[in-house]
């Protein structure tokens, strides 16, 4: 344990000093750089020393610190990057020429998971004029995670329309083909989703991009992969990702999970652990902790469960970011279930997409509210996604309403979509899936008896 609360009074060493500390003395220098972008941090801090009227340097060193955020993990950088954009707002001129730093500001309350301000944020860009394809496309993404798929698409149709008539194909192909890959993915189309991501690699293979961002791309090809039950390419394309960028926490967990599907165990415990001594991501935290017990490991488990609480308290943002994980995490636990339901109450105020929607259904299940939980498992599966475990947690309440032929297809369509998309959870549906039968047999031979 000593180990993580290391990491975490570090984390929140960066985020109380973030709240104090002017964003001209971020604390790179005395460290040296360690990446470009530290590089590009120092050289843009310098310059907004020798030219403090330049909107455009204060711009690009907001833009520098919410990537320096994206590489990382560390919400500190959300903070630096906020107050940075704010001063090239404060300088940048009324005009098409403020549109870079709202874009950047969009990206920063997406990265905050605060959608509203980032649609706003993203449609003054557009009404500067300036023809900015990335506010087009964050206008997109905040309507994506408030789950409002149609105007997403007008969005995204938007980049795509404007995009051919100003920008390169490679460039429109990374910018707009793994959004729309994941819209795929929602409407159920995972085969297009693939493809779509693998063109949007492609084009970022070709047009230089960060390699956390090319990671990223490799690490959500592979959660379209794992989706579908492929492990085989769901490895490659998380070893992809890694090779990318070393630190990139996320695809190193995507890794474990697919080397605990495979049963091996020890290595899938290995890869979580660089993962989260990375950045202790709540999700994989817990996952970790779920491979533990799996591994018969159950006081290491429960360490990793502690920790997802605390790293969910740490601080006013981590208590926003986490809502949904954390709710889902007392719903699989069985723990604090009418704190779980306020947590995912909660985040549906902030967005509608069918995973908010999942969070609640699955937690007014867990509470025993099983027709409230009916209705709400109708939401996340009203765009037909192929998400194994959708299909579970809708086939598990319909088993509960006594509605064993809808459970029976829903859960067979689970394990049928991907046979190893829960550690726990899969033996759960099986389990389920011979008590209905067995049942149903039952009902046939006493049928026939009388």
């Amino acid at each position: 344990m000593a180990k993580w609360l290391i990491v975490l009074l570090t984390f929140c060493g960066a985020a109380a000093w973030c709240q104090t500390a002017h964003f001209e003395s971020a604390g790179l220098k005395g460290l040296g750089p360690t990446s470009e972008t530290d590089k590009q941090i120092l050289t843009l801090q310098d310059h907004v020393k020798q030219a403090p009227g330049d909107y455009a340097g204060y711009d690009g060193l907001g833009s520098a610190f919410f990537q320096k955020a994206r590489e990382t993990g560390d919400i500190a950088y959300y903070d630096l990057a906020e107050q940075t954009l704010k001063k090239a707002l404060d300088l940048a001129p009324p005009d098409f020429r403020a549109a870079d730093p709202l874009v950047h500001m969009a990206l920063v309350y997406m990265g905050e998971h605060r959608f509203s301000d980032a649609l706003a944020y993203a449609q003054k860009a557009i009404g500067t004029g300036s023809g900015n394809l990335a506010a087009f496309a964050i206008e997109g993404d905040a309507y994506t995670d408030m789950g409002d798929y149609d105007e997403a698409t007008a969005a995204y149709s938007t980049v795509q329309s404007l995009g051919q008539a100003t920008s390169s194909p490679l460039a429109l192909a990374y910018m707009n083909d793994s959004r729309m890959a994941y819209l795929r993915f929602v409407h159920g189309d995972s085969a297009e989703a693939i493809r779509l991501m693998k063109s949007a690699i492609a084009a970022a293979l070709q047009t230089n991009v960060p390699r956390e961002n090319l990671a990223w791309l490799y690490f959500e090809l592979g959660e379209r992969y794992f989706q579908t039950g492929d492990l085989e390419n769901a490895d490659f394309s998380y070893q992809s990702a890694i090779t990318a960028d070393p630190h990139h926490y996320r695809s190193l967990a995507g890794l474990a999970k697919v080397r605990a599907a495979q049963g091996r165990l020890e290595e899938s415990i290995q890869i979580y652990q660089r993962s989260i001594a990375i950045i202790p991501f709540p999700v994989y935290v817990a996952e970790l902790g779920d491979v533990y017990t799996k591994a018969g490991r159950a006081h290491e488990a429960q360490q990793q469960y502690d920790l997802v609480e605390y790293i969910g308290h740490l601080s006013k943002l981590n208590q926003v970011l986490a809502n949904r994980e954390l709710a889902v995490f007392y719903a699989d636990q069985g723990i604090k279930l009418p704190e779980a339901l306020e947590l995912a109450r909660k985040e549906l105020e902030i967005r509608h997409d069918i995973y908010t929607w999942d969070t609640l259904a699955w937690v007014l299940y867990r509470n025993g509210r099983f027709q409230e939980a009916s209705e709400a498992i109708s939401n996340a599966l009203a765009m037909h996604t192929n998400d194994a475990l959708l299909l579970f947690h809708a086939g598990m309440i319909c088993h509960r309403l006594g509605k064993d032929s809808e459970a029976e297809d829903f859960l067979s369509r689970a394990l049928k979509t991907n046979p190893h998309f829960h550690v726990f959870h899969v033996d759960e549906a099986s389990r389920t899936l011979a008590d209905i039968s067995r049942a149903q047999s039952r009902d046939l031979r006493s049928s026939h008896a009388q």
